[in-house]
């Protein structure tokens, strides 16, 4: 499928359909002088962070959604049975398995034939939000000022490592796939495209970009290789992004070394580790996950009268437990726009840029 994009700015949220917010892959060349990115360089001036208050939901998909649902190979009746949601939603199910501090929560709603899930933020995880100190902050724009080091915004331009770093700005890239028996459709920010890549068709040209500290004995490797390349992993297997390329940081925040960890090997690393993990596991689970919720949300809601309920299947699961499911109507679970469903029921146009992509 071809990749979409949406566009976000602070304070309103815009949507363009198509890939304006695409950056392109550009680093050092290997005959320069050493690296030496300065990761704390502009925070937090130069810093315009996403307001974590406003959920979106699926709403910039959704909007993609009927766009596109012509478009789709084998036309919109493809939709029924799929599984609509974020990337990012489907990472955490993957890892599940072998996570031990986060628990999640998604809401499930059944349109159509179609199973949409959206992420729900447990108390835990908002708690934890708000209590944010400042350094785990300033690492999170770390991350950030990595790419921008890393991007240019034009293929075979050069990175300007000087602008602000805006996260309310982002391409994402819309994908089919198939885990087990089930369609999916789903979305997720994609970092940067390599315009020189052996194929420019994603999501085969994309690349994800990640920094990690500076990793110096074989227990810190090892700690590396069993928790933080798992999630590299479970981020970059679904979608099929090829490479995942990290920077390297001192504790000062300067980048020295890259290196870049092939998805499909990163399993290798753990292979003979009896604490390591197993992508197997990961995908049983999702795969299980998927028959569950089809299983369990069977009612086609919401009903497209405005007077109607509007049903909400929640999963739940904490680290040791099983995952459970409760069952609510409306607010403040349900997470279909009216105009979504509207439009979907009577084949409307789809809603203007400048309509607001909630109720």
């Amino acid at each position: 499928m071809e990749p979409r994009g949406t566009k976000r700015r602070a304070e309103k949220t815009e949507y363009h359909g198509d890939a304006r917010a695409l950056r392109y892959y550009s680093p050092p060349p290997t005959n320069g002088p050493g690296l030496n990115f300065d990761l704390r360089d502009g925070y937090p001036d130069r810093y315009h962070p996403r307001d974590e208050e406003v959920r979106e939901g699926l709403d910039h998909l959704l909007r993609w959604l009927l766009e596109h649902r012509d478009q789709l190979e084998g036309g919109p009746g493809w939709l029924a049975g799929a599984v609509v949601t974020w990337r990012g939603h489907l990472t955490k199910l993957l890892i599940t398995p072998y996570e031990q501090q986060e628990g999640w929560q998604l809401a499930a709603s059944r349109f159509q034939g179609t199973l949409y899930l959206s992420e729900v933020e447990t108390p835990a995880a908002r708690a934890q939000r708000l209590a944010r100190p400042p350094l785990l902050r300033q690492l999170m724009y770390m991350g950030y000022k990595f790419e921008q080091y890393m991007c240019a915004d034009k293929p075979g331009g050069s990175p300007d490592p000087s602008g602000e770093v805006n996260t309310n700005v982002a391409f994402c890239s819309v994908l089919r796939s198939r885990l087990g028996s089930y369609p999916l459709l789903f979305s997720g920010e994609v970092d940067c495209m390599a315009p020189r890549a052996a194929s420019t068709q994603p999501p085969t040209c994309y690349v994800e970009l990640k920094t990690s500290k500076e990793l110096h004995s074989p227990g810190q490797w090892r700690a590396f290789y069993r928790h933080k390349l798992l999630k590299w992993w479970a981020q970059s297997f679904l979608p099929g992004i090829p490479h995942v390329v990290a920077g390297f940081r001192n504790p000062e925040g300067f980048v020295r070394s890259l290196r870049t960890f092939p998805t499909m090997e990163m399993f290798e690393h753990v292979r003979n580790d009896r604490h390591g993990w197993s992508p197997s596991v990961c995908v049983n689970f999702c795969a299980a996950f998927l028959s569950f919720a089809q299983s369990t949300v069977v009612q086609d809601d919401p009903s497209p009268m405005p007077s109607s309920p509007r049903l909400v299947h929640l999963f739940s699961w904490e680290p040791g437990g099983p995952v459970t499911v409760s069952v609510h109507r409306d607010a403040p679970y349900a997470f279909l726009p009216t105009w979504y469903v509207e439009a979907m029921t009577a084949d409307l146009p789809s809603p203007s840029k400048t309509t607001s992509p909630k109720d």
